[in-house]
């Protein structure tokens, strides 16, 4: 059975795919990558004599494209931004590959939100801080409705994902107290990333003037404070 191979790219540092993922990648005989989102650096080391950005493409041309080339014994790199786990819309491509008998094997990523916890030298689960993350993200063109104020209300970390155009309607939402840290990373760990701080009053108007409209994550939550404020000893080193 003909298998794909979909590779987590990583949140935009080159150096951040796994050395699985960086062999994948370079040894494959077709690339389909996901457009700008990934470091052009990553898709210049593979040797693939094919490759082809996936921006524009419907997912029937996607599931086309990929089968053909693995029925001819080609090795197929679906290659992902980030983690394709997270947003990834990976499953409606597998249910397609799975109907016509193409297995399929998934690498891991570093995601957009640990690259961007990286940049920000933060831990996002500091004892006695917040001990659970959400990940979500806000209604827009493609999403109708989400549950970001419900899910708001337990107090922990939160990343918003795809949300740079509705920062504001997700700070307005929100129930953390206005003064509840938060942070915006623009692009993180590429190299014209930019970190933005402030609170959950603040921090959407701050991105806005900034210019940040896209490509960004916003995390609310007392681990974004720089003064680890209510932070527990943690029993690891006890």
């Amino acid at each position: 059975m003909p298998t794909i191979f979909f590779v987590g790219a990583g949140s935009g540092d080159p150096e951040l795919i796994t050395v699985k993922g960086h062999r994948l990648v370079r040894d494959a005989d077709v690339l389909l990558y996901t457009g700008s989102l990934v470091n052009p650096e990553l898709v210049a080391i593979s040797h693939a004599p094919i490759k082809e950005s996936s921006w524009g493409m419907k997912l029937e041309d996607q599931i086309s494209f990929m089968i053909t080339h693995a029925r001819a014994g080609k090795k197929v790199v679906r290659l992902h931004t980030g983690d394709p786990s997270l947003y990834g819309a990976i499953t409606e491509q597998i249910i397609e590959l799975d109907k016509e008998g193409i297995d399929i094997e998934i690498v891991p990523g570093v995601s957009s939100l640990f690259g961007a916890a990286a940049s920000l030298k933060a831990e996002l689960t500091p004892k006695g801080i917040s001990e659970s993350v959400i990940i979500t993200r806000p209604a827009g063109n493609t999403l109708d409705t989400d549950q970001i104020r419900e899910l708001s209300r337990h107090g922990v970390t939160m990343a918003i994902f795809l949300g740079a155009t509705h920062f504001e309607d997700v700070t307005r939402n929100v129930e953390y107290p206005p003064d509840t840290p938060a942070a915006v990373v623009y692009r993180a760990t590429w190299k014209d990333e930019k970190i933005i701080r402030g609170t959950v009053a603040t921090i959407a108007e701050k991105a806005r003037e900034a210019g940040i409209d896209k490509t960004a994550l916003l995390i609310i939550g007392g681990a974004m404070d720089p003064a680890h404020k209510g932070l527990v000893r943690s029993h690891l080193y006890s």
